[in-house]
């Protein structure tokens, strides 16, 4: 094991908190991160600041470590060479690209390692790559920006498109946006330049575009995405009963869609009679999918689908055990470099859980752990961590193997008492109150209002 005599006490004591910052130290080298910095942007420059100490400092206050990023810089003040605006500077003009080569960074930092220790989560679709994307709108902000202040809407910092891989519960790439009112399905072009051979993608009916299930098509990869009323079907043949599910009935017939462009693609529709209504009322919903019959049943399809709430359970874990959309940055590019980081952090939380199912067996963590008892530990143990090591102490993980760390986060996590994680299951949802106030116009592009500021035209 790489743990000098202190971290190995401390790893005695509090595993998990070691662990997480193990793997931090990993996947967010400086040396890296820099690196990344200097080939991805393409108008912000290194000088005094670096990019690794931004992302640092962002982390604080990501990680509920530190209230704000003014309390996050006076505590490390001494050990940077610029001033509290330049640092706001840096921030507010990162760009979306260097955000989004963040996310994908630890992705492929840490994929080899959860690989090489199981995972242990049942693969969605044997034989597959299954992927989930959805779209997420950043909460709104405070009004700080002078174009706000006249503003009663709700300022929008922007959204992003997320890709999960729930066979190793890791998110792979952010799509950010800074236009806040922008559609999902204008980013189709940058979807589909992730999409490869063997892939199956799952989505809700806002990604049911031609475009986007002809163009995963053609590139060899299969997609089971809620049906959309606007995509065009010219014929259909009769449904089927393929039985049920805990949600209802299960039919499938097949169907040929026609895009703009006359092209015409035969796909099977999966329909599911609902026992009880969604929350928009309706009682039934249809899945679109190119996946052979002989590889998923329509059942199969149907449960498939049903699971793409993982990835919103993730969104809303990120509201309860971080601070991944701050509603102090209203500049786009600062709140999606906040949102980037707490994805980031998720990943992070993700190889720990990894590492607690390959000792403890995957039924067992996945039952009983929570990712935020995992990510408070984390936090709460930092300060005392950063007061009994050094730098140095940390340092080789920066550069170990894969393997080595897989095996020496399983072998941390055997001492990990699991009752102190325990989760603890929700209680019934209670139903969203209607909005009495600016019902007209809820919401405002923050993005649109700064390039009318400058006088450019709105896009």
């Amino acid at each position: 094991m790489i743990l000098g005599t202190i971290l190995a006490r401390f790893a005695q004591r509090t595993p998990v908190s070691v662990m997480v910052r193990g793997t931090l130290e990993y996947a967010l080298a400086p040396d890296a991160l820099d690196a990344l910095f200097r080939t991805t942007a393409e108008q912000q420059y290194e000088k005094q600041l670096l990019f690794s100490s931004v992302v640092d400092l962002m982390g604080l206050v990501v990680a509920r470590v530190q209230p704000s990023l003014n309390a996050a810089y006076q505590a490390v003040s001494d050990t940077l060479p610029v001033t509290l605006t330049s640092i706001y500077n840096k921030i507010n003009g990162t760009e979306p690209s260097v955000s989004a080569a963040l996310v994908a960074h630890c992705a492929e930092r840490l994929r080899p390692v959860i690989t090489e220790m199981a995972p242990g989560l049942k693969p969605w679709l044997p034989g597959y790559r299954t992927r989930v994307v959805d779209g997420n709108h950043l909460t709104s902000t405070q009004r700080r920006l002078g174009v706000l202040w006249e503003c009663s809407a709700g300022p929008l910092p922007g959204q992003a498109l997320v890709v999960l891989e729930p066979d190793i519960m890791l998110v792979t790439h952010m799509l950010p946006c800074e236009d806040g009112h922008a559609q999902e399905r204008s980013m189709t072009p940058e979807l589909l330049a992730l999409v490869e051979a063997g892939d199956c993608w799952i989505a809700d009916r806002n990604f049911c575009t031609s475009a986007l299930l002809n163009g995963i098509a053609a590139r060899g990869a299969f997609f089971a995405i809620r049906h959309h009323a606007n995509l065009r079907i010219v014929s259909s043949g009769t449904p089927r009963r393929r039985g049920r599910t805990e949600t209802g009935e299960i039919f499938e017939h097949k169907v040929t869609l026609e895009n703009e462009d006359g092209v015409l693609m035969e796909v099977r529709r999966i329909l599911v009679r609902l026992e009880k209504p969604t929350r928009d009322g309706e009682m039934e919903l249809a899945v679109v999918t190119n996946v052979p019959a002989s590889d998923a049943s329509a059942i199969q399809i149907a449960e498939l689908y049903r699971k793409r709430w993982t990835l919103e359970t993730l969104f809303f874990e990120l509201t309860q055990m971080l601070e991944g959309e701050l509603n102090t940055m209203g500049y786009p590019r600062a709140a999606l470099l906040g949102f980037a980081i707490a994805l980031v952090s998720y990943n992070l939380i993700s190889t720990t859980k990894s590492a607690m199912r390959a000792a403890f067996g995957s039924e067992k963590v996945e039952e009983e752990v929570s990712n935020y008892y995992i990510a408070n530990e984390a936090r709460v143990m930092k300060e005392g961590l950063d007061v009994v090591t050094d730098p140095e102490d940390w340092a080789p993980f920066q550069t170990v193997s894969a393997e080595t760390l897989a095996k020496d986060l399983v072998d941390l996590a055997r001492n990990i008492r699991l009752p102190a994680f325990k989760r603890h299951k929700r209680g019934p949802k209670k139903p969203v109150p209607k909005r009495t106030k600016h019902t007209d116009s809820p919401h405002v592009s923050t993005a649109r209002l700064l390039i009318r500021a400058k006088g450019k035209v709105t896009p």
